[in-house]
């Protein structure tokens, strides 16, 4: 265990609440608890991962700051691996802002971004992919996207690397072993026998890869922008699928003029929705401004929503907007709403336009369930299984996998043309330095340094 001074942070929110809690890591931490605490006898009695009731005082003044409960972890039984205190006081900012003034008299130093995570990597706990995914945790937005945090803290993405970089470091042993020592009867290892090693870990780390696409909408989230022309639906929709009332709906054309976000949940994503104004030529100096952000919003979205009006049929408007998308094809999902009050022969308009498209009444509530299962698949178009499936949904892991990948590749490039095991070896060991990066056993200190600023103070 690495040695370190003692720190000291809030780890709860600030602000107005009825409790906080304020962290000490260290080898002082003990002594500290010992002169600021008041309760029934002395601190350094108490058992470890005990809760005791007492008083925070201020040593030099004699003063009581707060009553509090107060927790003793010893080492090496806690988050960090080192000695750990947890002061329960009364929430909100001065009260613990007097403890933490007091706390820093006692040969503590206040804590800095994700320092007592970053200890608990350095000390062995976890590895650098588990450090990562506890910032995933406190950041997710829904259910599906917790428990895939969850299970990275717990280690499954850092088993399945640490298995294939495992692999790799056993063909490197083999292979320096039938270098070095020719003349001993070892098990020889060929080309082949690497090549098709090489082949099942490429396989792996293929299926990593790609569930990155799925992964880092989980992690981050995923834009959807609804477009149309005015009064299409397109705000009704927003109000739906976040199930609240967050945008005004009149049958009078563009009352949206701004551009409306709002967070939901559909189907364990975790989606951004974005209603914009109606697309049409105007000379509302308003509208205009709204329309312009609109196509902004076009441009960056992951997905398009075009709205169609069932009961309009196919007009100029609708017609000047597919021109307008016709180069994001590819992320543009066309949802006809109204179908509840339409005209048959206007519905068969937009159809003939638009073959594939999805059915709506908002006011009927109908159709939607069946498009929130096409956001969802949209999202995910790898068909990653995230009940049985290790997902990667870092942007950093997913490189360092990438770049192993390619080490995988020029290694079987380099057999296919005859090279010896020597230069061969050397792809194996770049590969297996990049896997390592991703669990902490190769990494420099500049990238632990840069990850771990990330992180809130207090964590």
């Amino acid at each position: 265990m690495a040695e370190f001074d003692t720190i000291a942070a809030i780890s709860t929110a600030v602000g107005n609440s009825g409790i906080s809690i304020i962290r000490i890591s260290g080898p002082n931490a003990f002594s500290a608890a010992d002169r600021v605490f008041k309760g029934k006898g002395s601190f350094q009695s108490y058992k470890s991962h005990t809760v005791h009731y007492g008083k925070i005082i201020d040593p030099k003044t004699n003063i009581i700051i707060d009553e509090v409960l107060i927790i003793k972890m010893a080492a090496p039984k806690t988050y960090t691996r080192e000695d750990i205190v947890e002061i329960n006081c009364h929430g909100g900012y001065v009260t613990a802002s007097k403890i933490l003034d007091i706390l820093y008299r006692q040969e503590i130093r206040p804590a800095e971004a994700g320092e007592f995570t970053k200890r608990a990597f350095i000390n062995g706990r976890i590895d650098l992919a588990q450090a990562e995914a506890v910032m995933d945790l406190i950041s997710s937005r829904t259910e599906k996207s917790s428990n895939i945090a969850l299970s990275q803290l717990e280690g499954k993405l850092s088993v399945e690397v640490n298995k294939l970089r495992q692999s790799l470091v056993e063909m490197l042993a083999e292979i320096e072993v039938n270098l070095d020592y020719p003349e001993y009867d070892f098990e020889e290892i060929t080309s082949e026998k690497c090549s098709t090693k090489l082949e099942l870990i490429k396989k792996e780390l293929e299926k990593l890869i790609i569930s990155f696409s799925f992964g880092k909408i989980l992690r981050e989230g995923m834009e959807v922008a609804i477009i149309g022309k005015p009064n299409a639906g397109k705000s009704s929709l927003l109000n739906r699928l976040s199930r609240k009332n967050r945008a005004i709906v009149t049958e009078i054309p563009g009352t949206t003029r701004d551009i409306l976000e709002e967070y939901v949940n559909i189907l364990g994503l975790p989606i951004k929705l974005i209603d914009t104004a109606g697309l049409r030529e105007t000379e509302d100096r308003v509208e205009k401004i709204g329309v312009e952000k609109a196509l902004e919003v076009i441009n960056s979205a992951d997905l398009i929503l075009f709205i169609l009006d069932a009961n309009s049929g196919f007009e100029k408007e609708d017609r000047d907007i597919l021109e307008k998308v016709k180069n994001f094809s590819n992320k543009t999902m066309f949802v006809v709403n109204k179908t509840d009050a339409t005209d048959p022969e206007k519905f068969n308009e937009i159809k003939t336009e638009i073959p594939e498209c999805l059915e709506t009444s908002v006011l009927e509530d109908s159709g939607i369930n069946t498009l929130e299962s096409e956001i969802y698949r949209f999202a995910n178009k790898s068909e990653t299984d995230m009940d049985n499936q290790v997902l990667v949904t870092n942007a950093r892991h997913k490189m360092l996998l990438t770049d192993a990948l390619k080490g995988i590749n020029t290694a079987l490039s380099a057999i296919s043309a005859g090279m010896t095991l020597d230069i061969i070896s050397m792809d194996i060991k770049s590969a297996a330095d990049k896997l390592g990066e991703i669990t902490g056993h190769m990494v420099s200190e500049e990238v632990v340094l840069n990850i771990f600023q990330r992180f809130c103070v207090g964590k």
